[in-house]
């Protein structure tokens, strides 16, 4: 009995060659937990793929993926002085975001992160004087630019692209690769054709791995169910139950990411009315599940387990069976299943 991630793998691979399409030459992006799918699985679709890169978050990541991707290993997060150092082989490539960052790392391959709308990090471009100089004693691969998603000012991220090559041009950096992130197709072949003699090479996660949601579901089986009436106590905190029903125990717990949510940027009116009326009902221990069941998300009983989650489904509804599986929909991101079933 486990909480499982169904792949329709035909589909979701398809979806990553029309991706492949779309931007020729794209570097995948596995961080984090591997999008969900772990890290030993998405390095193969990408040798499947024909990378010759692959972009990992940090060092530690690449020093675990080194061993199923044979190919170049672009660390996303930047050099930092100081850093504990990780052992990695010499096709590890490491971004950088300063002028001292290039400094640190003599003799290795880099790319250079410039600071883009997204004031996170990158070198500004008072930085380039000193750059021309700096980039003699590395491996210099390519710069970098790492976009916003939204754009509420109604700037172009195209020509947020080209005012950063016409500065790196000016101060006759090379550019022979322009590592980009969050554009759409159109926006990519624009730049692309503008600039002929630079090779843009989009760095693409979620789109690529999550971009085709059908491809993808997660099912949590069916460990228990306990029929109940109202008032009769249950759980760790001996709550009681609000009517008539079934408790219901499914696999997915805390340690599956199960009721874990990132915070989220709320925009009009009815998002936000709908995340005021979620967090009341939450003050009274009403916490809507991420299970369905009879084409309803159902509510958790009580807050999940660390394995388990508890749900209430009301008398009304058909009573679940043990070995049954509820449809559970989770992020991606957060999410660790017990096994992953290729069908």
């Amino acid at each position: 009995m486990a909480l499982t991630l169904y792949v329709d793998t035909a589909r979701w691979r398809a979806h990553q060659q029309s991706v492949l399409q779309q931007f020729p030459g794209l570097v995948p992006v596995c961080k984090g937990n591997g999008y969900g799918f772990g890290h030993e699985r998405l390095a193969d679709e990408a040798t499947r793929l024909g990378s010759d890169v692959l972009a990992v978050g940090t060092t530690y990541e690449a020093a675990q993926i080194k061993d199923y991707f044979s190919g170049d290993l672009l660390v996303l997060t930047p050099f930092r002085h100081g850093e504990e150092p990780v052992p990695l082989p010499d096709r590890a490539i490491r971004s950088v975001s300063s002028v001292e960052g290039v400094g640190g790392l003599v003799g290795a391959r880099v790319v250079i992160e410039v600071m883009s709308s997204m004031k996170r990090h990158g070198v500004k471009p008072e930085d380039l004087p000193k750059l021309a100089a700096a980039i003699e004693d590395v491996r210099l691969e390519g710069f970098a630019i790492h976009l916003p998603l939204d754009r509420a000012d109604g700037t172009d991220s195209v020509d947020e692209v080209i005012g950063w090559m016409d500065q790196l041009r000016a101060a006759r950096l090379p550019l022979h690769t322009m590592f980009v992130s969050h554009l759409k197709p159109q926006e990519f072949a624009r730049l692309q054709q503008q600039f002929p003699q630079t090779r843009f090479r989009a760095r693409i996660g979620t789109q690529l791995w999550l971009g085709d949601h059908d491809a993808t579901e997660y099912r949590g089986s069916v460990l228990d169910v306990t029929r109940v009436a109202k008032g009769d106590r249950f759980g760790y905190r001996q709550q009681k139950v609000a009517s008539d029903g079934y408790l219901v125990v499914v696999a997915g717990g805390t340690s599956h990411g199960v009721g874990l949510e990132s915070p989220k940027a709320l925009h009009g009116m009815m998002p936000r009315a709908k995340g005021v009326a979620r967090a009341g009902l939450a003050t009274v221990n009403r916490n809507l599940a991420p299970y369905v069941w009879a084409g309803k998300q159902r509510w958790f009983a009580e807050p999940p387990h660390m394995q388990v989650s508890i749900l209430f489904v009301p008398s009304e509804a058909p009573e679940p069976k043990v070995g049954e599986e509820l449809v559970a929909h989770l992020r991606h991101t957060t999410t660790q299943y017990d096994r992953l079933v290729d069908r």
